[in-house]
């Protein structure tokens, strides 16, 4: 009967009792030792595993670990498996508006009552067990991965592709021992408190994910970061090769159609295309035939054979969807461009997508335009340079938030963190703010306040008004100026605004169209989607 409850509770509950793992104080307590001992990490996960009643190596499993680095690499490769009909797997980090966005089958979010189910199965084992091991439950990521592979398992897909949580070497991920294939795609310089804080550091951390025996491909890199990669497989006795350029392929499959935006795509798509091709030749060939899809294999087999192979897995590639990077929404007079971009490498990237995008869009739009930055960083990133890399896109306002999505209790749960405090994240906005005027040379000015009447009273009021806001939505209200529907739902608070802020926004009123770049952070980006999509939430 105790079972039969916890299986049939709603998803809310789960998600409540899994952002415990959040601020739990022995999952806590052991980040941090593992943090000084990154090796004891896979040491844990692997206990974790054993608690929860799963083995995870190749030999012992239906489901087929593909080990990445990217999402957009993820994303095109599980794109291009399915297209084949094999049933897939994916698990990537992190979601954008609900949790069950990280772990997907066939392309989709698992449902609320398999998450629900599967997430009390594994809790339970865990929990039941804990008092013999010290008290310990995983931490929130370290958790959501252990249900990743047990939900591969009980659907039995065919294959899973994983990304990389945070480096490789140490990320509890790689506790796979035997992938099929593995890809790092275009190295940057991001969390270098766990990393290192070079690119030969940070490749090296990467190069961990190699398997001995286990084809490997990467994309371009500076060569200082090659150099290392190669030395790391070299090491592992791991066969490692160069990714071509996507041009290289378009002599005998055409011009190539992408369904993500962005020159910087294109190496993902060829790591993609590399990874997928290595899959089917080992999995599918003649005498290996112990995937479900036999039709499929049989398609593959004859595809190989007339060497249209790569003509046929590239067509994957135009169907690839990945919420949040480079996606643009157009709501009538307002347009939206969203990229979750947060190293210097892809904020970089974001920089050279909006202005080909938006410049674009100004061409047909049927007036002035303005245009406007909505930004957060989180973290340790360097958001001032990331500012600074934004200021050739020639906003008329710069907009600053923290990961709210509305400053009311009744918050969504799946978007909720308590590793960080509001006045901790409302600081890093200020802070923010004083960065881009710096930058835009338009001096410090100290007098910051929030720009809402009568909000959240978290920074001392000062005189003067500034662009910043304690939430998404109120930074949202105020930039579309009421001009888009979805944001005027009676559900959602109406946050009220001093009029000396209302006399700024006569711009955004007076302009024919609104072009919003939103970006700095996924989780942004996220919480931006919550309110414009509403399906995100169902």
């Amino acid at each position: 009967c105790w079972l039969i409850f916890r299986v049939s509770q709603q998803t809310p509950d789960a998600v409540c009792t899994l952002n415990t793992l959040q601020t739990n104080a022995s999952s806590l307590e052991q980040v941090r030792r593992e943090r000084s001992h990154p090796q004891l990490q896979l040491q844990a996960m692997r206990g974790f595993l054993e608690r929860a009643g799963l083995t995870v190596s190749q030999s012992h499993q239906h489901s087929e670990y593909m080990g990445h680095r990217t999402g957009s690499t993820c994303a095109f490769t599980e794109q291009i498996l399915r297209s084949y009909g094999f049933r897939t797997g994916f698990y990537s980090s992190p979601h954008l508006v609900q949790v069950r966005e990280r772990i997907r089958i066939n392309g989709q979010p698992i449902g609320k009552e398999l998450f629900t189910k599967y997430f009390w199965q594994v809790y339970g084992r865990l929990d039941e067990t804990k008092d013999a091991h010290g008290g310990t439950m995983p931490a929130y990521f370290r958790f959501l991965t252990i249900l990743a592979f047990h939900v591969f398992l009980q659907e039995k897909v065919d294959l899973a592709v994983i990304e990389v949580g945070i480096g490789g070497a140490y990320d509890c991920t790689n506790i796979i021992r035997r992938p099929w294939v593995c890809g790092i795609s275009s190295l940057g310089i991001d969390h270098t408190q766990i990393l290192g804080d070079t690119i030969e550091k940070i490749a090296w951390q990467k190069g961990g994910i190699f398997k001995p025996g286990v084809p490997a491909f990467t994309v371009r890199q500076p060569e200082d970061a090659l150099a290392i990669l190669r030395d790391r497989a070299k090491e592992i006795r791991c066969p490692l090769r160069v990714c071509p350029e996507l041009d290289d392929y378009q002599a005998d499959c055409g011009p190539l159609r992408l369904g993500l935006a962005g020159q910087h795509q294109h190496s993902n798509a060829s790591l993609a295309l590399q990874l997928s091709h290595t899959w089917l030749q080992k999995r599918c060939l003649p005498g290996r035939t112990n995937v479900s899809n036999i039709s499929t294999i049989c398609q593959w087999q004859e595809e190989h054979e007339s060497k249209n192979v790569f003509k046929r897995l590239t067509m994957g590639l135009a169907d690839t969807e990945w919420p949040g990077r480079n996606q643009t929404l157009k709501h009538g007079a307002v347009t939206y461009f969203l990229d979750g971009a947060h190293t210097m490498r892809s904020m970089q990237a974001c920089v050279h997508w909006f202005r080909e995008t938006a410049a674009q869009h100004e061409r047909n739009a049927s007036g002035p335009v303005a245009r406007v930055l909505l930004f957060n960083a989180t973290g340790e990133r360097d958001s001032a340079a990331m500012l600074k890399a934004l200021v050739p896109c020639h906003f008329d306002f710069a907009v600053f938030c923290p990961n709210i999505t509305e400053a009311i209790a009744s918050c969504n749960a799946d978007q909720q963190n308590f590793n960080v405090s509001v006045e901790h994240m409302l600081t890093r906005c200020l802070d923010n703010e004083r960065s881009w005027r710096l930058h835009n040379s338009l001096g410090d000015n100290k007098d910051t306040q929030l720009l809402i009447k009568g909000s959240l009273p978290l920074v001392p009021e000062k005189k003067a008004d500034t662009l910043v806001f304690p939430c998404i939505l109120s930074a949202l209200q105020w930039i579309t100026q009421g001009r888009d529907s979805a944001l005027a739902h009676p559900t959602k608070t109406v946050f009220p605004v001093k009029p000396s802020v209302m006399a700024k926004a006569a711009p955004l009123c007076e302009a024919a169209e609104i072009h919003v770049l939103i970006t700095g952070s996924l989780h942004l980006v996220g919480g931006v989607l919550k309110h414009l999509d509403p399906a995100t939430s169902k």
